[in-house]
């Protein structure tokens, strides 16, 4: 989701100096050769590398890690004199952004061995060599980063310290983070104490590295800031807001399409999902524009269409994608059973009870049909459906002609059916509890301002958030700010409802009924 990043960075000159190298995630879990398929593939969606610690990410996605964490130290303490100097400070400026550094995930099976260390999870690292004697850390973001959320306290505070596989980082803000990263270099990358700050940071690293550093990284680094002296931004598109990606954009960067506006006007945000269930669709996007070629839920055909989200996420080719079909395949397997975290506030079992005759009655036609099953639903149809409930229609729109005739001529030509225009795919609902700010473009709050669109306000806060049970979504005061003396985890963003793409009208599912009924609708959503 960092498009572009490194070409700021100057590192489009690195790959002239070399052959193309790729390097092996040290992130990536221990599993053991025995392991199940499933449990490789959980290894694979918290650390796998997928051709992202490479010098072709570096063109767009990836960074020198090193150097970006020096620079964003130095930045923090300029804002923060007393901040000291080591990791410590790299973590608070990380936990900023919506990145987590849990003591503990759940969702990892038995025979995951998962490294929780320095960096933040989701975060793939490695080593690269460009030219013969070089040797540079290179960091990209996995599947993990935007699909392991925090976990929820009977409360509804989060918990930050506690993760799950799979769940959506509603927190997560990737514009602030390349921002961020943009402004620390520029304004450090002259200064000799960089490097110094480097080797405090990392003090077992080699001479190589270091080497590498000073006379090929930092020199291009510097050459290509100074031509970009007047830019204001690292990217040409905005990268989104906690909890929402940019994808189609970072997509059209690197397949070379052409922006809406520009850029500027290309804000296709889409609120990051919860993962539960994906497996029944046979088509994947918000907008259900990437569809099997043979037009069922078929887990292979799934997951090379996965694979291929590689190629905006992590800056790989379509053609190194291609070569990571089987960690996307293990990832399928896993997912077959995964479930979010069970929701763990209260729940009245007659309203949820009676809210399940009123989804089956106006949901199940779209989002499928759940068995109640004794309290514990369980899906059992997926229509697939996919059409035009009123929301805002900028992202639909995002998935263009020349970007579908540029997937359809990639090397990921005959394994994804491209069918843009349609409207937008709804999803199947678990995990939903945990989900909000809701709707594609997470315009919306609450399940309740869902429900009822008078509820919906014109700007409210999110990221670093609590959850309020009643409304079930984001714990607002009627401003749309967090409430006095809550403190969040990460640093929030306010959601204007007025910009483009951002528009909260439309899905009116929920208006024709009593607010008992909504109550009974909520409950029932919360077992999901």
């Amino acid at each position: 989701m960092l498009a572009g990043l490194a070409v700021v960075l100057g590192l489009a000159g690195y790959l002239v100096l070399a052959a193309e190298r790729e390097g092996e995630s040290l992130a990536m879990p221990e599993t053991g050769t025995a392991a199940p398929l499933a449990a490789k593939g959980a290894a694979a969606f918290a650390g796998g590398g997928f051709g992202g610690i490479s010098q072709t990410s570096l063109e767009t996605n990836a960074v020198p890690f090193k150097l970006v964490a020096a620079a964003l130290v130095m930045d923090e303490q300029l804002r923060d004199p007393t901040a000291p100097t080591d990791l410590t400070t790299l973590q608070r400026v990380m936990r900023r952004f919506g990145f987590l550094y849990p003591q503990s995930v759940d969702g990892a099976p038995a025979e995951m061995r998962l490294p929780l260390a320095e960096k933040p999870l989701g975060m793939t690292h490695g080593f690269i060599a460009p030219i013969g004697g070089a040797r540079v850390e290179v960091a990209n973001l996995g599947c993990a980063a935007c699909h392991a959320g925090v976990a929820y306290s009977p409360d509804g505070k989060p918990q930050p310290d506690r993760v799950v596989l799979g769940m959506p980082n509603t927190s997560l803000d990737l514009e602030s983070y390349t921002q961020a990263i943009f402004i620390a270099l520029r304004r450090h990358v002259s200064d000799p104490a960089l490097l110094s700050m480097v080797d405090t940071l990392f003090p077992p690293m080699g001479w190589q590295e270091r080497a590498s550093l000073r006379w090929i990284v930092l020199p291009l680094a510097r050459g290509r800031l100074a031509t970009l002296a007047d830019a204001t931004r690292a990217l040409a598109f905005p990268n989104g807001l906690p909890g929402a990606t940019n994808g189609v954009a970072a997509l059209k960067f690197q397949m070379g399409t052409p922006l809406l506006g520009g850029g500027a006007g290309d804000r296709g945000f889409v609120s990051i999902p919860d993962l539960g269930l994906r497996h029944h669709r046979s088509r994947l996007l918000v907008d259900g524009a990437y569809a099997t070629p043979s037009g069922k839920a078929d887990p292979h055909e799934l997951a090379v269409i996965t694979s291929f989200f590689t190629v905006p996420s992590m800056g790989v080719t379509p053609e190194m994608a291609r070569r990571h079909i089987p960690e996307a395949e293990a990832i399928f397997a896993w997912l077959a059973d995964y479930r979010p975290q069970a929701y763990p506030g209260p729940i009245d079992r007659v309203a949820a009870e009676q809210g399940a005759a009123l989804y089956a009655r106006g949901c199940a036609s779209c989002h499928g049909s759940f068995d109640w099953n004794a309290g514990v639903p369980r899906l059992a149809s997926y229509p697939d459906w996919i059409g035009d409930v009123g929301t805002d229609l900028l992202r639909a729109q995002a998935v263009d002609s020349e970007l579908a005739e540029a997937i359809r001529t990639s090397a990921y030509g005959t394994a994804i059916s491209v069918t843009n225009g349609q409207g937008y795919a709804a999803p199947p609902l678990a995990g939903v509890w945990a989900s909000a700010p809701y709707l594609h473009n997470g315009s919306v709050p609450s399940l309740a301002a869902l429900l009822d669109s008078s509820l919906r306000p014109e700007r409210f806060m999110v990221g670093g958030h609590a959850l309020d049970w009643q409304s079930m979504g984001l714990r607002l005061t009627p401003e749309g700010d967090y409430p006095a003396g809550y403190t969040p985890f990460a640093e929030p963003q306010w959601v204007d409802t007025t910009q483009p793409g951002l528009g909260n009208s439309g899905h009116a599912y929920g208006s024709d009924l009593t607010p008992q009924e909504r109550q009974a609708l909520i409950a029932f959503l919360k077992l999901l």
